[in-house]
């Protein structure tokens, strides 16, 4: 994809990789606008010269206000990306994680669900445009310690499939972004030394989305070994390593 002349809409860019990827964009000649929760923060972005709306993914209201305050001041919207999420851990033995289940749920896939709707009519009136869902190495290669963050990115991948094949024809290409664990804060840096520091995961995505087609899946060195574990034949053993997180659990040995 052109990303130096693109009108781009992030949902969920006020932090994190979702604004520095609004950044990159920005700074590569794209016209963006940030979507996100908190007004504090979307005033501050407004300061660097970003268009802002206000917009809860959980909230079908909140969606569709979106979408028309930006078609109405951006009818040249050419790409969308779904970059909301949320995850925290669970354990699995105490039904209690429920409540935490179905704000991930609600979240993770049917806040990608709702924004896709919004625009997609838009997209496919228009004969072309990008959207870039938002997936996740963990959906590939489960980290047990966070089991429904894992299992709403699978779901985000088998959504992303099935979009790509029915917008086949459309003239609107369909990506699906599959981040590895990267470090957005110091402290994360801290507490995994794994995580790909930020600027450089976004430069590597960055460079990838500029090929012609925009590639299926924009896979990052660093998550290639989450993508490709069961082919490779390291999955079983990958899940065994990554199970020692469960020891963080209360009750946990």
């Amino acid at each position: 994809m052109d990303i130096a002349n693109r009108t781009v809409f992030i949902a969920g860019a006020t932090s994190g990789i979702g604004l520095e990827l609004a950044r990159r964009f920005a700074a590569a000649g794209s016209s963006v606008i940030i979507g996100g929760r908190r007004a504090d923060l979307l005033d501050r972005l407004a300061t660097e010269g970003f268009d802002t709306v206000r917009i809860d993914v959980t909230d079908q209201d909140s969606v569709a206000h979106a979408r028309d305050t930006i078609l109405g001041s951006h009818p040249g919207l050419d790409t969308i990306v779904t970059m909301s999420g949320i995850g925290t851990r669970e354990d699995l033995r105490d039904p209690a994680h429920f409540s935490a289940a179905q704000q991930i749920i609600d979240t993770n896939l049917l806040g990608t669900i709702r924004v896709i709707d919004a625009f997609t009519p838009h997209l496919v009136g228009r004969g072309t445009g990008t959207i870039i869902t938002v997936s996740s190495g963990i959906g590939f290669l489960p980290f047990p310690l966070m089991p429904t963050y894992g299992a709403s990115k699978a779901a985000v991948h088998a959504y992303t499939e099935a979009l790509r094949a029915q917008l086949n024809g459309t003239g609107v290409e369909v990506s699906e972004l599959i981040p590895p664990a990267v470090a957005t804060t110091p402290e994360q840096t801290q507490l995994n030394p794994a995580a790909l520091p930020l600027a450089d995961f976004a430069t590597e995505v960055m460079d990838l989305l500029k090929a012609n087609p925009t590639p299926h899946e924009i896979l990052v060195k660093g998550v290639l070994m989450h993508r490709w574990a069961e082919r490779d034949g390291t999955y079983a053993d990958l899940v065994a390593q990554r199970s020692r997180a469960l020891a963080t659990l209360p009750g946990r040995q």
